[in-house]
């Protein structure tokens, strides 16, 4: 596997920048006293890692399955551990949707939260250096040491600012799920390494690099086991059904800003397209009978609970657990159209479910409660409210136009192909998921005014306005211009199908 190293591409360790500059925020941070400053100066570092997430958008050269940008230092040389950062055509895009999603929390939280703010702050930005740790660790325990890193500021956020009253036990639930799920995760790391040192050719070295053991893929026995360890790590960060259980408490309890977070970036899916497929590939083909099953029971199951719900959070955690069930079943496809329809489907929850939880946010600061039974004709009053809300409503329902459409649309293409009756059940729970999100639109934003608290409940404010036009924007360009996103991963996708498509022919000869 060729790289393109950042002093090639850009003349500095622009990735090491990214993961490493919210750190350096934090730390003046600490020296600063006054919200204002705080907040100017947590915003202005965000802003940057921003504009570095977009030039390296900008300098990624399209069209080859190269990791780009690469930077690989030695670390612990005796077993094989090297500090080795590179992104391609499958994790580039996420390094700029996590820098706006942390902008979009800073701006929220300038109306949201009103206590211990430099903390939250603190919080929020070492949460995006171990986010963008791991979307861009080439090295397997560099990934593993990010991945654990992200535990300590979610585990604060949801605690310390928490909405709810059981918010406490909300925070622990999800850090013993992920404890779970981490033991697998370094379990099947060892078991990689272990096998390439005793592999024919590797010299009896031991590495950790994806870009090395991508090259040479274990027993299909060791294969196998590899799967299931990190299938059941990454299942469980999705979270797919029935590995979920985490999911509705911490989005219920935590705060909005944490919502988005877990919500918006899907890492559990993307660890399944970062590592599982190319490191596994004929267990993964094996096995994708399971995959494609549990997703279309996920979407079934999150569709289902979803519409039933009375609370607007609740309701966002079950279709967030629909729509990874459908993002699954289009990895389980084992064709182009399938992984780049659930590439797609992730940038789009970044921004949908963000804009809907922001919505739940702002409604929740306004009326105290995201209950539907205490909404109704809040258009009356914030009529840029109920358009923010409208836009993203339309998102989640994949209308054409919109970015969830181009997702769906592949992700249904390559399951029909593939699969056929579970891309048939996926495409009935469409209309449950349009039927649940339109009937809290019509719940919440019309009818008649039931309340006092929404008849003077005030419209977007200035951040909130910037946050809604940012993503409302968003929404629409990429509904209507996909391929500005599809021709990033394009080339990485058709060498993972080249793959998988191989481990397919070498399994029907034997």
């Amino acid at each position: 596997m060729n790289e393109l190293s950042a002093d090639a591409q850009v003349g500095f360790p622009i990735l090491s920048t990214i993961v490493f500059l919210p750190v350096v925020t934090m730390v003046a941070l600490a020296f600063l006293r006054g919200d204002r400053a705080l907040r100017g100066v947590a915003l202005s570092g965000a802003l940057v890692v921003l504009g570095l997430s977009l030039l390296l958008v900008l300098r990624f050269e399209k069209g080859t399955t190269d990791f780009q940008f690469a930077e690989q230092r030695p670390w612990v040389e005796t077993i094989g551990l090297s500090y080795h950062l590179a992104v391609d055509g499958v994790s580039v895009l996420f390094v700029p949707l996590t820098a706006l999603l942390i902008v979009l929390v800073m701006l929220s939280s300038w109306s949201a939260v009103r206590h211990h703010i430099k903390a939250y702050l603190m919080a929020v930005l070492a949460f995006e250096t171990a986010a963008m740790g791991v979307f861009t660790a080439v090295d397997l325990i560099l990934f593993f040491v990010f991945w654990e890193l992200m535990l300590i500021p979610t585990y604060v956020l949801i605690r310390v600012w928490g909405d709810g009253p059981q918010r406490g036990r909300a925070a622990q639930r999800y850090v013993l799920s992920m404890l779970m799920g981490s033991a697998a995760l370094l379990a099947g790391f060892i078991l990689l390494g272990v096998s390439h040192q005793s592999a024919p050719g590797s010299g009896g070295v031991l590495s950790f690099d994806l870009t090395v053991l991508m090259e040479s893929p274990p027993s299909l026995e060791t294969q196998t086991a590899v799967f299931f360890l990190l299938a059941f790590a990454f299942a469980l960060k999705a979270p797919l059904f029935p590995f979920h259980a985490w999911m509705p408490s911490a989005l219920l309890e935590g705060s909005i800003g944490m919502a988005v977070l877990l919500a918006g970036l899907k890492m559990g899916v993307f660890g399944f397209l970062r590592l599982v497929l190319p490191l596994v590939p004929d267990a993964f083909a094996a096995w994708s009978w399971l995959i494609a099953l549990l997703g279309g029971a996920a979407v079934i199951y999150g569709a289902f609970l979803a519409l039933v719900q009375s609370d607007l959070r609740r309701l966002l955690a079950f279709a967030s657990v629909s729509h990874v069930g459908l993002a699954m079943l289009g990895l389980s496809s084992l064709n182009a159209q399938g992984l780049q329809g659930a590439l797609f489907l992730l940038v789009n929850l970044g921004l949908v479910s963000t804009a809907l939880l922001l919505v739940a946010g702002f409604v929740q600061q306004r009326i105290g409660s995201t209950d539907l039974a205490a909404l109704g004709g809040m258009a009356q009053r914030t009529p840029a409210l109920a358009m923010f809300a409208m836009i993203a409503s339309l998102g989640a329902v994949a209308v054409p136009g919109t970015s969830g459409f181009p997702g769906e649309f592949l992700i249904l293409l390559g399951a029909f192909r593939a699969h056929g009756w579970p891309a048939a059940i996926a495409v009935l729970t469409v209309i449950f998921a349009a039927a649940f999100v339109l009937v809290f639109y019509e719940r919440a934003f019309h009818g008649r005014i039931r309340s006092s608290v929404v008849q003077s409940a005030p419209d977007l404010r200035r951040s909130e306005t910037v946050i809604a036009c940012v993503v409302g924007i968003a929404i629409v360009g990429f509904g209507f211009f996909p391929s500005g996103l599809l021709s990033y991963s394009s080339a990485s996708v058709d060498d993972l199908v080249s793959r998988l498509a191989t481990s397919i022919t070498v399994m029907a000869e034997k």
